[in-house]
C-alpha cells in the first residue's frame, strides 16, 4: 500500500540550509553539496572534474592556454549544478595555481561570467587550515595528527588536536608541477625518481625539525593523489585484509613496479584511472620525501579534504562562530592595540557605515566586518614605528597569516588600514574583483573620519552627530557650539576634505 501525502503531515520538520563549496584546484575541481540540518553537514552532491590548470602555469606564472580554458570550460559544467543558490550559500576558493598565476584577475573576471559567484584566492596557510578542518570533523582520535594533502601545485602540512590546528605550513611541490619537472616525456627512470624525491626532502628542510619535534600519534593523507597511492597500496596485501596504512616499504615497492614499467602509459593498474596515471609518479615521490623527512612510520587515507573544511565553516559563520573574529582579536592581543582606542573608532566608524550603507548600496556581506576589524587592527604598525603607522599596520595586515580571511578580505583590509590617514594615493589603491572601487574608497572615507574624530582618544570628547549622505557628498552636523570651542578640529576637518575629494568625496562639516 503506497503512502499517502497526507501520512507526513504530523512530521516535524527541521530549518535546513543547502549550500555548496568548490575547490579550484591546481590538478582537479572539486564540488560538494551540502544540507546544513541540526548542527550537522549532510553532503548531498558531489562533483570532480580533472583540469590540471596548474599546467597553464608558464615560468613567468602566466596562466595560458588549453589548461586556462579547461579550467573556464569546467566552471561552466559546475554552473548547471550551482543554479538557484543565494550567493551567500555557495563559496568558491582558488589555491595554489591562483595564487601564483600573475593573471589571475583576468582568469577570475572571466570564470564570473559562467559562474556569478565570488572567486576567493586562499592563501597556503588558509588552505592547509581548511584541509585540517574537514579532516577533523570526520574523523575522530585521541591525541595529536599530522594531516598530508599532496595537491597539483602545493603540498600542505597540519599537526593538529582535536578541532584545532597547532602547527600550518604551505610549500610549493605538488604532482602537476612535479610531472612537469622530472616525468615531462612520460619516461619512469630511477634517476628522475631520485632526483624529484631529493627535491622534496629539500623542500621539507625548513619545517621538518620544527614537525618531528611537536610529534603526532596519527598520519592522515588526503587528496586523490594520496588516494590513488593508497589504492594500489591494498592490492598489494594478502587476501582479507584491507585499510592497511601505507609505509615507506611500500611505496618503495610501488615505485619499484613503475621503473619495472619504464613509462607512464604502461601504468596498468586496475585501480588507476586514466587522468589519474599521469600524475601518480610525481605524487609518489613527493609522499617517499614527507615520509622521509618527517620520518613517517604509516598513513592511513581520509577522503574528507578542503571542500568539506569549507562547508564546516559556512555551518560555524551560519551559527555565529566566526574564525575570523577570532583571528583580529589575537592579532590586536600580540601587537597590544590600545582596546579602548579601537571601539571608539569602530563605534564611530560602524556609525558611519549605518547611516550610508544604504544611501551608497554598500551591499557585500564582506564590508560592514571588514570595516569593522581595521577600525580594530588600524594600529598594529605602533610596534615598528608611531611614524607612518598607517604604512607600518597595512605591511603587517598584507603579510602576516590570517586564518579565516582569503587573499582579497586580506588585501581590503590592509587596504583601509593604510589610507586610515594622511593623502590618499588613488594610484596605490588595488582593484579588487569580489569589490567594487567606489564601494573601496567609501570604506576608506567611513575609516578616516572614524580615526580623525576620535584624534583625542578621549571617550567623552566626541559629541552625538548627525549624518546626511548623498551620492557623492557626506554632510556631518555636530551640535551648535562644538566646533567652534574645537579650532584643532576643525582645521583638522578643513584638511581632511581636502583629501576625500581625491576619492571623489564631497565632506561637509558644520
Amino acid at each position: 500500500m503506497s503512502p499517502d501525502p497526507s501520512s507526513f503531515a504530523s512530521v516535524e520538520s527541521r530549518e535546513a540550509s543547502k549550500v555548496a563549496a568548490l575547490d579550484i584546484g591546481s590538478n582537479s575541481f572539486h564540488l560538494v553539496v551540502a544540507r546544513i540540518v541540526a548542527g550537522s553537514v549532510q553532503i548531498l552532491h558531489r562533483v570532480k572534474q580533472k583540469v590540471r590548470l596548474a599546467e597553464g602555469l608558464n615560468e613567468d606564472n602566466v596562466l595560458q592556454g588549453e589548461a586556462k580554458q579547461r579550467g573556464l570550460d569546467t566552471l561552466k559544467i559546475i554552473a548547471d549544478s550551482l543554479k538557484g543558490f543565494e550567493p551567500d550559500s555557495v563559496r568558491i576558493v582558488a589555491t595554489h595555481t591562483l595564487r601564483r598565476a600573475v593573471n589571475a584577475k583576468e582568469f577570475i573576471e572571466e570564470a564570473l561570467q559562467v559562474l556569478p559567484y565570488p572567486i576567493e584566492v586562499i592563501s597556503g596557510t588558509e588552505e592547509a587550515r581548511l584541509i585540517y578542518s574537514g579532516v577533523a570533523h570526520t574523523n575522530h582520535d585521541a591525541g595529536k595528527r599530522l594531516v598530508v594533502d599532496i595537491g597539483g601545485g602545493s603540498t600542505e602540512f597540519i599537526i593538529g588536536e582535536g578541532l584545532s590546528p597547532l602547527l600550518l605550513r604551505s610549500l610549493q611541490m605538488g604532482c602537476v608541477s612535479y610531472t612537469q619537472r622530472f616525468f615531462a616525456n612520460g619516461e619512469l627512470k630511477a634517476k628522475a625518481f631520485d632526483k624529484a624525491i631529493t627535491a622534496a626532502e629539500q623542500e621539507m628542510e625548513p619545517i621538518e625539525e620544527r614537525y618531528r619535534r611537536l610529534g603526532w600519534q596519527r598520519c592522515i593523507g588526503t587528496s586523490g593523489t594520496i588516494k590513488a597511492i593508497y589504492n594500489l597500496v591494498q592490492q598489494t596485501q594478502k587476501e582479507g585484509e584491507h585499510d592497511v596504512p601505507v609505509t615507506l616499504k611500500a611505496l618503495k615497492s610501488l615505485m619499484k613496479q613503475f621503473i619495472e614499467a619504464g613509462h607512464i602509459d604502461k601504468l596498468n593498474f586496475p585501480e588507476m584511472t586514466e587522468d589519474r596515471r599521469p600524475v601518480i609518479p610525481a605524487g609518489l615521490c613527493v609522499l617517499i620525501g614527507l615520509f622521509k623527512a618527517l620520518k613517517i612510520e604509516a598513513l592511513e587515507y581520509s577522503p574528507a579534504a578542503l571542500r568539506e573544511g569549507v562547508l564546516y565553516q559556512m555551518e560555524d559563520e551560519l551559527h555565529n562562530s566566526d574564525i575570523r573574529s577570532r583571528t583580529a582579536s589575537s592579532l590586536a592581543t600580540r601587537y597590544d592595540v590600545d582596546i579602548d582606542q579601537a571601539n571608539l573608532v569602530l563605534n564611530t566608524t560602524l556609525t558611519l557605515f549605518n547611516h550610508c550603507q544604504k544611501a551608497w548600496k554598500l551591499r557585500h556581506p564582506d564590508y560592514r566586518a571588514i570595516l569593522g576589524w581595521a577600525a580594530l587592527l588600524h594600529e598594529v604598525g605602533f610596534q615598528i614605528n608611531t611614524r607612518g603607522v598607517q604604512r607600518h599596520s597595512a605591511y603587517i595586515l598584507q603579510n602576516v597569516d590570517m586564518p579565516g580571511f582569503n587573499q582579497a578580505q586580506q588585501e581590503l583590509l590592509a587596504t583601509l588600514v593604510r589610507f586610515h590617514r594622511k593623502k590618499i594615493r588613488i594610484a596605490d589603491i588595488p582593484s579588487f574583483t569580489q569589490y567594487d572601487k567606489e564601494d573601496v574608497y567609501r570604506l576608506i572615507v567611513m575609516l578616516r573620519l572614524g580615526v580623525l574624530l576620535n584624534i583625542k582618544r578621549q571617550e567623552s570628547f566626541l559629541p552625538e552627530f548627525e549624518v546626511d549622505v548623498e551620492k557623492d557628498k557626506l554632510t556631518v552636523t555636530f551640535p551648535a557650539e562644538w566646533l567652534p570651542s574645537k579650532p584643532i578640529m576643525t582645521a583638522d576637518l578643513e584638511r581632511e576634505k581636502g583629501y576625500q575629494s581625491a576619492v571623489g568625496i564631497e565632506l561637509d562639516v558644520s
